[in-house]
């Protein structure tokens, strides 16, 4: 299996390169929040309580990078059904290939991808702003990008075999994720000082709340804290699920 999951990760990682077309637009929205939101969030962060410790650019890049694995991750599916209707998915059918490795290799290629789009995001804020944080957090929060890029890109496979549909998978994906990514505070924090009861109740439930809240303290250089060891143990119990999820569902429709 290790060597099938190396064959698909090579071969996606050609194709991506030769049309790096997605990676461009993918990085694009973060830089632009970067460079339109950014300054606001330094004025606020000064002047109202509630939000978490650090400056602007501690609290947003790390915020920044837990949304780009987010897209990245969960629109992967959208390649698989392009495979899907051209027929590769029923060449692949064909092959000795395991089915597991078929998933593996994908999604390790997609956490490369995250990850590199997360390593400009981290350059530019360095380069350009005024971002003082430890490598050792910057590390740990690339890992983080890594494995979320991991869970949701598993996820988006998994969902995309089900639905067989390039129509109604963007619509439904848009819909899961746009409350998950407002409720998980990644542009203003949903603490308890700002947000009313309810919404923050609501933040709480929200797994993805958890992982924005340890890429901060990565940051922040605290790795002690309570908020990245829950927001680690959350995202590693969400990558086993859907590891398990996707598994199952590549060797079921592969079989």
């Amino acid at each position: 299996m290790p060597r099938d999951t190396l064959l698909i990760f090579l071969r996606d990682m050609k194709l991506c390169l030769r049309s790096p077309t997605w990676l461009i637009i993918g990085i694009m929205q973060p830089l632009l929040y970067l460079f339109l939101f950014g300054p606001l969030m330094v004025t606020v962060v000064d002047h109202t309580p509630g939000f978490p410790a650090g400056n602007a650019w501690v609290v947003l890049t790390p915020a920044l990078i837990v949304q780009t694995a987010l897209f990245s991750g969960s629109f992967a599916g959208v390649g698989l059904l392009t495979e899907y209707r051209v027929g590769v998915v029923d060449r692949f059918r064909g092959t000795p290939a395991s089915r597991s490795a078929l998933l593996f290799g994908k999604v390790l290629a997609q956490a490369v991808q995250a990850t590199a789009q997360s390593v400009l995001i981290v350059l530019v804020t360095l380069l350009v702003f005024d971002l003082d944080a430890p490598v050792s957090g910057m590390l740990l929060s690339l890992a983080i990008a890594a494995v979320l890029a991991i869970t949701l890109s598993s996820g988006s496979y998994a969902l995309a075999l089900i639905l067989k549909s390039e129509a109604a998978f963007p619509s439904l994906m848009n819909a899961v994720l746009l409350p998950l990514l407002l409720l998980s505070g990644v542009l203003l924090p949903v603490t308890e000082q700002l947000a009313p009861g309810w919404l923050y109740n609501l933040a709480r439930i929200n797994p993805l709340t958890h992982v924005v809240e340890a890429g901060r303290a990565a940051f922040r250089g605290d790795l002690g804290s309570t908020g990245l060891l829950t927001g680690s143990l959350v995202l590693l119990a969400m990558a086993a699920l859907a590891l398990l999820w996707g598994t199952r569902t590549f060797q079921k429709e592969n079989a």
